[in-house]
């Protein structure tokens, strides 16, 4: 880099430094806080900015005594009412201070506020940073609505264990014993005390409104409430099994909630990997889905992460690519000087990038353990979308070779079966299509059962696609036939059965793998592979893909290279998130994240390696691919 170069780095950074020295906040003059503000006298002497409703609302006049000018203050300003009232502990010490909010409280604030002051139901999903004030900024806009706004308006915090709920609680508790006295609604002392002998719910004495507190694990006291505000609490956290649905719970706590001004709730958790109910909820929102509005703060935005700079020249030819691009995206070489400085404590960038994220993609980023390369992961999100048609594949029958006769799509809402795309009019090549199919269980609480569809192409050198897909429960010879149907309907496609399952059933029953030998005197177009007996030492041709220690490997690590560079396109987000949920295990083996899924996954992995080993322009080769023998007795 020559000297102008230098130069103009250095000049830019004074600009960017002198921009965030001039941003000024103070609530108690008003000056940088939220909202609409107009500048107005204040009784007993000086100027304060304040919300421009406090202007409109009857009980304003110029005759106000300071008192009375500062508690109608505090029904229009939160900010203010903040610095006034609420006491929180210093992070720095010991003592309790007054809540000045943090630039990435402002934030949040903004996007809550808007929702209030435009008279919508508050709902937002915060993805947030370790120690950012986010429990402390709820907790304390719902005891302003609660204390200032409105009576008998109930609320609900819950988190991910009790303990923490509690100590959410504790926050409110404290606030209104150190209440200042002369702030006082109708002069009333507010304390809270348990209501009706519950443990759970207290009452705010001096107002009729109540706080119930629980946890994910046991949210009794959610049960049958008149709720009008819900703080839900590292929600990324909340166990996911059978007895416990997140998606259970909170749908239970919002349906409490009135869909009305001043109601509120707010789903708020840093973030712990991806495909969890969190994440799920956050992509929604992000999305334009959901009813929340999503809020994510990046590292950059707390004014305390920045260092003095000594040498610019040094640090700017230290600086690698990912810290060019923040200085790209307008952070001063003081902010980038503590990040270069912050990351030598970590063993790798991605777990740097997991504590202090700059986007939401790197909060959600899973454990260093994650088998597949992040950006690829998230290049193939952009891919995703609803499927064009859902519904099922039906046939003259059910199975037998009847049930390759008539073989047609029919749309039913919520189907099974999503197609992205139908199969095209007419096809020159052999194999443009593999359904590929992952055996799961019969009973709702197994795993899946999962049919894709993998589209080639009609151009050679075209990206194989993901055009259509079946997932869901069912006896194993219907998922074969249901298979074989599919395959049928998109131009006799070669079927590729994982065997793993099927032949585990077949050895245990006595007989061979019985449920792929009959489909395949039928249905010709059928994946074999070599097996060896250890009897004979015969080389025999067997139905089925077999999972195993030599083959799973292979058709990992040929899927690892192909999120990597691009090579497919894929269509179900679901898909997307078993990806992001798969990780190496202490013992070099692959498996899903614990409480997810990678039947979809496998359907990729085994469907895409043997595409790239087809033959286009001939008729099929049924003979077995690039795949170790397995040795069977």
């Amino acid at each position: 880099m020559d000297a102008m170069d230098y130069t103009a780095m250095i000049k830019e950074n004074d600009r960017r430094r002198q921009r965030l020295a001039t941003e000024r906040y103070d609530p108690l003059t008003g000056e940088g806080c939220c909202g609409e503000r107009r500048e107005v006298r204040v009784p007993g002497g000086g100027r304060a900015c304040v919300p421009a409703s406090m202007l409109l609302d009857p009980e304003y006049s110029d005759t106000l005594s300071l008192n009375g000018f500062e508690m109608l203050r505090m029904r229009h300003d939160f900010e203010f009412w903040c610095a006034k009232c609420v006491a929180v502990k210093d992070k720095t010490g010991w003592r309790d201070i007054r809540l000045v909010l943090n630039r990435p409280q402002r934030i949040i604030l903004r996007e809550l506020e808007a929702m209030r002051t435009a008279r919508r139901p508050i709902r937002a999903i915060v993805l947030k940073a370790r120690q950012c004030g986010v429990s402390t900024l709820i907790q304390a806009y719902m005891a302003w609505i609660q204390i200032t706004q409105r009576d008998n308006w109930h609320s609900l915090v819950c988190a991910h264990v009790r303990d923490a709920a509690a100590t959410i609680r504790a926050m409110m508790s404290k606030l209104l014993v150190r209440y200042p006295e002369e702030y006082l609604p109708d002069g009333k002392e507010l304390r809270l005390r348990p209501f009706e002998g519950s443990r759970n719910i207290c009452r705010i004495d001096g107002r009729q409104n109540t706080i119930a507190v629980c946890s994910a694990e046991n949210q009794e006291a959610a049960r049958g409430s008149d709720l009008a505000m819900a703080h839900l609490s590292e929600v990324a956290f909340w166990r996911e099994t059978p007895g416990h649905d997140p998606n259970a719970i909170i749908r239970s706590i919002a349906g409490s909630v009135a869909l009305a001004e001043l109601t509120l709730v707010v789903m708020e958790s840093t973030a712990n990997g991806v495909g969890n109910f969190f994440h799920t909820e956050w992509l929604r929102a992000k999305a334009g889905e959901s009813d929340k509005v999503p809020v994510f703060v990046p590292w950059y935005e707390y004014g305390i992460y920045s260092v003095p700079v000594d040498d610019y020249h040094g640090l700017i030819d230290n600086m690698d690519s990912y810290e060019r691009g923040l200085w790209e995206s307008g952070l001063t070489l003081e902010q980038i000087a503590w990040y270069h400085s912050k990351r030598r404590e970590y063993a790798s960038h991605k777990a740097m990038k997991a504590e202090y994220p700059t986007t939401d993609i790197e909060a959600f980023t899973s454990t260093d353990r994650m088998v597949f390369d992040r950006e690829g992961v998230e290049r193939l999100r952009c891919g995703c979308a609803a499927p064009e048609l859902e519904g099922d594949i039906v046939a003259d029958a059910i199975t037998g070779p009847e049930s390759l006769r008539g073989v047609r799509i029919e749309a039913a809402p919520g189907g099974l079966l999503k197609v992205w795309k139908d199969r095209c009019g007419s096809t020159r090549h052999y194999n443009r299509y593999i359904v590929i199919v992952d055996v799961g269980g019969r009973s709702d609480d197994s795993d899946w059962s999962v049919i894709a569809v993998i589209d080639r192409g009609e151009e050679r050198g075209a990206k194989p696609e993901v055009v259509a897909q079946w997932r869901g429960h069912t006896d194993h010879d219907l998922l074969a036939w249901k298979a074989a149907q599919i395959a049928a309907y998109y131009h006799k496609a070669l079927l590729v059965i994982e065997s793993n399952t099927l032949e585990a059933e077949a050895a245990g029953a006595g007989n061979a793998a019985y449920i792929l030998d009959e489909i395949a005197d039928y249905y010709p177009n059928i994946y074999c592979r070599n097996v060896i007996d250890r009897l004979t030492g015969t080389r025999l041709s067997q139905v089925g893909f077999h999972t195993n220690r030599a083959t799973k490997p292979l058709v990992v690590n040929h899927h690892i290279a192909t999120v990597r560079d691009g090579r497919y396109v894929e269509r179900d987000m679901e898909a997307v998130n078993e990806h992001a949920t798969y990780e190496r295990r202490n013992n070099g083996g692959y498996a899903a994240k614990e409480g997810c899924h990678d039947d979809i996954l496998m359907t990729r992995c085994i469907g895409l390696y043997i595409a790239d080993d087809l033959a286009r322009d001939e008729p099929p080769d049924l003979t077995p691919l690039k795949i170790p023998p397995v040795r069977y007795g």
